[in-house]
């Protein structure tokens, strides 16, 4: 089947003009799309006084963090159907306001199941904002713009992930009003306030000129499937992997098989899957989103990693700890800034020469580790940080662009959700994989060689991410 009979199959453009997002509008959902990641990560320097607070053990402390993970990624595509089906606008909006209140639950939360609660809530109404914010900028840009666009959400996720482990550090030693970790919660309440006011005079309505019913069979099967893999992955170490946990992943290639037979025969019968499996005859959108997989596994992994080990083996305090990472997330800001340019100039390539530079970036990042161990901080940090950073800003605005530049506005909702939520899997799977692989590895190596093997591991993901992209097309649509 060529991209053309493809493209027949599931552009269905309307008669009127399509809407424009102006910079106002830009800037509203660029500022919603950084706040579920700045929350994914904010928590993991303030889990410890969470659980003295709390008195919560280290299983339920995960929770906090799979809670979160596992509803957002579980959610997403059908976020991103139904903001096609109802309006992106509205959908973003009411995703905004409960992601307001739910974070304003989290804050307030008196005991550690009620905090479990109010994080998966959290994650479900980010699942509901986040598909609205790549959709309408799918749907209401269109050449340069969405070029730029693209590149500063790119941008906007990338700075997210470092920032919010920074930001959570911060805002626990400052301990404003007294309020300790709850801060890391509340913090979000103003934001949100002041996203819906610009949202309500920015943001236009967008929606699928032929809205399609949602996919009750391939949602439910989704939701197994991503559940029975991601459940045990991050709940197995804290509970000591019982039987449960090796049953759930037995399940899980039933569950996603079971999908995508599923999505399959609605696709040949001329209905309307959750997935359709003929948006994966798109070559840019198949090859990106297998770049999105080892690039997110890897980033998710250091972060949690390297947060453990600068304040429990290094002996950093939170904010030193986050501060730790400042160069990477100023280099990557920067360096992401001029990826359109690049683009225009070398094509895809530019993802090669940016697993390049990241290889050289972890590398010394390991060779930091191995030389001044346990005397780590900024200073000793700052070149493998900084040159990692370039790299990763020459990658995953790129892979962005790659994955959504040939679906149509019709589908932008289901593609972003598509998207999102293989980046937001893999995350998750980078947290469970590389930090079981490190914490596994302390008690018999010791914490820097542990590190060490770690960044190695991470490294061959970083040189898997480099040799997919040499498959990807040569320039973007």
């Amino acid at each position: 089947m060529t991209t053309e009979t493809i493209s027949s199959r599931i552009v269905r453009p309307g008669s009127a003009a399509p809407p424009a997002l102006g910079g106002l509008g830009l800037f509203t959902v660029l500022l919603a799309a950084a706040l579920p990641l700045i929350d994914f990560f904010i928590v993991n320097v303030a889990l410890p006084t969470i659980g003295r607070d709390l008195h919560a053990s280290e299983a339920v402390l995960e929770l906090v963090v799979a809670g979160y993970g596992v509803a957002y990624a579980v959610l997403l595509v059908l976020g991103g159907r139904l903001g096609d089906l109802f309006g992106r606008r509205r959908f973003f909006l009411g995703g905004m306001a409960a992601f307001g209140l739910t974070s304003l639950a989290c804050g307030l939360a008196p005991g550690a199941w009620t905090l479990v609660a109010a994080r998966v809530a959290q994650g479900a109404s980010a699942a509901a904002m986040l598909p609205q914010v790549l959709a309408t900028i799918q749907a209401a840009t269109s050449g340069p713009r969405r070029a730029r666009a693209m590149g500063l959400y790119g941008a906007t996720a990338g700075l997210s992930m470092v920032a919010g482990q920074i930001l959570g550090g911060v805002l626990v030693a400052a301990d404003v009003w007294g309020t300790g970790w709850r801060s890391v919660f509340l913090v979000n309440v103003p934001v949100v306030v002041a996203g819906l006011l610009l949202a309500a005079r920015a943001v236009p309505e967008t929606r699928s000129q032929h809205p399609e019913p949602v996919d009750g069979p391939g949602t439910v099967l989704l939701a197994a499937a991503l559940l029975a893999l991601l459940v045990p992955l991050t709940e197995g170490r804290a509970a000591h992997w019982p039987l449960w946990t090796w049953l759930s992943m037995a399940a899980f290639p039933l569950a996603a098989g079971a999908f995508w037979a599923v999505e399959r025969r609605a696709d040949r019968l001329g209905r309307t899957p959750l997935v359709p499996p003929s948006l994966f005859h798109l070559v840019s959108l198949r090859r990106g989103l297998l770049l999105i997989m080892p690039f997110s596994i890897g980033f998710s992994g250091f972060m949690f990693v390297i947060a453990v080990a600068l304040q429990r083996g290094a002996g950093l305090g939170p904010v030193p700890a986050g501060l730790a990472l400042a160069p990477m997330a100023v280099v990557f800001f920067f360096v992401s800034l001029a990826g359109p340019r690049l683009v225009a100039r070398y094509g895809t390539r530019v993802v090669t020469a940016g697993a390049l530079v990241q290889t050289v970036g972890v590398g010394l990042l390991a060779l930091a580790v191995w030389r001044s161990w346990p005397h780590l901080g900024l200073v000793e940090l700052l070149p493998g940080a900084a040159v990692a950073g370039a790299g990763q800003a020459l990658q995953l605005p790129v892979i962005f662009r790659i994955v959504l530049s040939e679906v149509p506005a019709a589908r932008a909702g289901v593609g972003s959700g598509v998207m999102v939520t293989t980046q937001q899997s893999s995350l998750a799977l980078g947290v469970a994989t590389l930090g079981t692989l490190f914490l596994s590895l302390v008690p018999g190596l010791g914490m820097r060689d542990a590190l060490v093997v770690t960044l190695l591991v991470q490294l061959a993901g970083v040189v898997l991410t480099g040799l997919l992209s040499l498959r990807l097309p040569r320039t973007i649509g």
